[in-house]
């Protein structure tokens, strides 16, 4: 007897949500409301983000999962306060206090110190964190009141920036910095250096390359965009509990997504016609054409009007498709 493949749950719907995360709701959670209001048959993020951190999510629905990894990869921003005076078992607001100090650093100490931490650098990962130890979570391992060793790893921070001084008790930065930098590391290590200990008290993402602020979509503007415009009513008059978001709703929805391709301007790009891009999908290499294309590339990806096809290497002026997308 023939086995019946399962059928997909969810609406194929592709593109890139960059989610204004709120402050207290996990990464996890944030996905899977959005899969919920889209009814997407997949979804996943760029990129976890703590519960106690605020600001940029990229969420990929559909095909733009396959482009996950490119987006993990860019630089990302965050803005931060670091509260001196205490370290946390969590390095953030969140755990318990387990050192103090009465000393506060200066503006002068603070800038004197900020070199150490910019360009590449070796960081220790936090007590709490998603690292695997042994096949199991640090966080995992720290609840049941382990202290593991987490070994030293490289990171790049490419600008680190003092941006206020509010009070004696905290200063707020801004970093640009490249894939697995964790800021409450960064906190951590700073506070033990100036003999004052510090946490971070406020953390909020403002960039991962390549989106910007200016894509932001808040979780009102979704609450919004999936209200139907007349809300069912129950027989005594009141309005029931929101329904699952629909057709009439997905058209709302929908427009606040980015292309799927938009999570790849770290690669190079060919435009394909029509033709081209129905035989990429089918598998085939074809001639890059255009004055501008690239003759050799490990990774580029091929658009038409505008759409994601492929992504690809290019050899000897030939783009081979390694994986294409829907149409």
């Amino acid at each position: 007897m023939a086995r019946h493949q399962r059928k997909k749950k969810g609406r194929p719907v592709s593109g890139w949500l960059v989610f204004d995360k709120p402050k207290g709701m996990g990464s996890t959670d944030a996905v899977s409301k959005i899969k919920w209001l889209y009814g997407a048959e997949k979804a996943g993020h760029a990129g976890t983000l703590d519960p106690l951190a605020s600001g940029m999510l990229p969420i990929a629905l559909g095909e733009a999962t396959k482009t996950v990894p490119y987006v993990q990869d860019g630089a990302k921003v965050y803005r931060f306060a670091v509260t001196w005076g205490q370290e946390r078992t969590t390095d953030d607001l969140e755990g318990e206090v387990t050192k103090t100090s009465d000393l506060r650093p200066g503006e002068a100490e603070i800038r004197a110190a900020m070199p150490k931490y910019t360009g590449v650098i070796m960081q220790v990962p936090p007590q709490f964190s998603a690292i695997k130890i042994a096949g199991e979570r640090a966080y995992d391992l720290a609840r049941e009141g382990e202290t593991v060793e987490i070994p030293a790893r490289e990171v790049e921070i490419g600008r680190f920036d003092l941006i206020e001084m509010p009070d004696a008790d905290t200063a707020v930065f801004e970093i640009e910095c490249g894939k697995g930098t964790y800021v409450r590391s960064l906190a951590r290590d700073m506070g033990r250096d100036l003999g004052c200990y510090g946490h971070i008290s406020e953390l909020r993402r403002t960039e991962v390359f390549p989106f910007t602020p200016e894509d932001f979509v808040t979780l009102p503007e979704l609450e919004q965009a999936a209200t139907p415009v007349s809300p069912p009513m129950s027989e005594e008059g009141q309005e029931e509990r929101k329904p699952r978001p629909g057709p009439a709703e997905w058209a709302a929805l929908d427009a606040l997504l980015l292309d799927t391709g938009a999570g790849l301007d770290c690669l190079p790009q060919v435009t394909v016609s029509d033709d081209t891009a129905a035989r990429i999908r089918l598998g085939n290499p074809v001639i890059v054409r255009g004055r501008d294309a690239p003759v050799e590339a490990d990774e580029a990806c091929a658009f038409a009007h505008g759409r994601l096809v492929a992504i690809g290497a290019i050899e000897a002026g030939m783009f081979r498709p390694k994986r294409v997308f829907a149409g």
